[in-house]
């Protein structure tokens, strides 16, 4: 077996384009805080975003240029060996270590949008990975933010081998760029699906989709457009479980939101709210969650998580959850009736003493899932 590979040529020609970029960005960031401070405004004056004049602007103007150079440099030297080496753009350069996959999920989770946007390398592109022999029931995985497919493997558990040997399903593990918004990704989801189901080497009995945090809501993207165009796939839909899904979004990016607006309020602080903001358009799709109808006609279950025990549980806890989601989100509930999922209460569940990433490997959580799924 070829060894897998920790890094590439590929992976140092995005990793130049990172650094070249943050480069800039340092400098960039500097020259406003010089040319706002050298105004001298009041602390909650306007901001601007003028370059600076004169001597210091040719420092600063020649500091970039010298930068990107270097870049340009830099991308025309690796670029042809990347080429000899790997292959051309787009095609399966050989195999990618564990440890590589969750790196690259990773920086795509912060950054994946201007990865895309900048044409970097390191951007990941959306697949679906079948494993086992093809059967009428088809097992959908998507997982969540700064994550792959391959770590639904946690501990030694995977819900998806579980489910095929105690129930004679066929996962189907999604992999996708979690840093670009959730209609695009929903979008192309459902056209892979799509591709899927027509080519599946036995009649589709039933589809089920187990999707954990941001997936749910990419799931939820994609059961849209695939109604709203009449796809195939719709139709085999039959169950969905949410593990941890942020439907009405996360305290956290909401909180990242309230520092950006604060930094962003003072001359002295608004270069640096550029830092806050460096997070992806997934990321930012997070604040609000979702407000799409679920699908009809789909028997939709709903896990949650909460770091409290369930006797010791607060107001704290509820809105906190397992860390990262507030519990009522996770289960669909608002206090607005209008945006409730009201999915029943049979239906829902959550877990104590848990915490986000404990809903992939949990036995309790398991055996809710396996019994919903295939009634064991």
């Amino acid at each position: 077996m070829p060894r897998a590979a920790h890094l590439r040529l590929s992976d140092l020609r995005g990793i130049s384009r990172l650094a070249i970029e943050a480069t800039l960005g340092v400098t960039r960031l500097v020259e406003t805080l010089h040319h706002n401070i050298g105004r001298a405004p009041g602390v909650l004056g306007t901001p601007t975003e003028e370059r600076t004049r004169g001597l210091t602007g040719l420092v600063y103007r020649s500091i970039c240029g010298v930068t990107h150079l270097v870049g340009a440099g830099v991308d025309a030297v690796l670029a042809p060996l990347e080429r000899l080496m790997e292959g051309p753009a787009g095609t399966d350069a050989g195999l990618s270590s564990a440890e590589r996959d969750a790196v690259l999920a990773a920086l795509n989770g912060v950054l994946g949008d201007h990865l895309v946007w900048s044409g970097n390398p390191l951007a990941i592109g959306m697949r679906l990975r079948t494993e086992g022999a093809p059967t009428g029931k088809i097992l959908l995985l998507a997982h969540g933010l700064c994550l792959n497919d391959r770590q639904w493997r946690r501990n030694g558990h995977d819900h998806g081998a579980a489910l095929a040997a105690d129930g004679g399903l066929t996962p189907v593990y999604l992999r996708y760029n979690s840093g670009l918004p959730l209609a695009i990704n929903g979008r192309e989801l459902a056209g892979h699906l799509e591709d899927l189901l027509r080519d599946w080497p036995v009649p589709v009995e039933e589809l089920v989709v187990l999707a954990h945090s941001m997936g749910g809501l990419v799931v939820r993207h994609a059961c849209h457009i695939a109604e709203a165009e009449g796809h195939r796939w719709r139709r085999h839909l039959r169950k969905i479980v949410f593990l941890g899904t942020p439907h009405h979004g996360s305290p956290l990016e909401k909180g990242g939101h309230w520092v950006d607006l604060l930094l962003g309020a003072s001359p002295y602080t608004a270069a640096l709210a550029r830092i806050g903001k460096i997070r992806s358009a997934g990321i930012t799709d997070l604040r609000h969650g979702s407000d799409l109808a679920l699908p009809a006609g789909v028997a939709v279950y709903a896990i949650a998580a909460s770091r409290a025990q369930k006797d010791e549980i607060g107001l704290k806890d509820t809105l906190l959850g397992d860390g990262l989601v507030p519990l009522r989100s996770a289960l669909g509930e608002h206090e607005d009736p209008g945006r409730s999922l009201e999915i029943p209460a049979s239906r829902k569940w959550a877990g104590y003493g848990l915490g986000h990433f404990d809903l992939l490997d949990n036995r309790e959580v398991y055996e809710r899932i396996r019994e919903w799924v295939i009634g064991l």
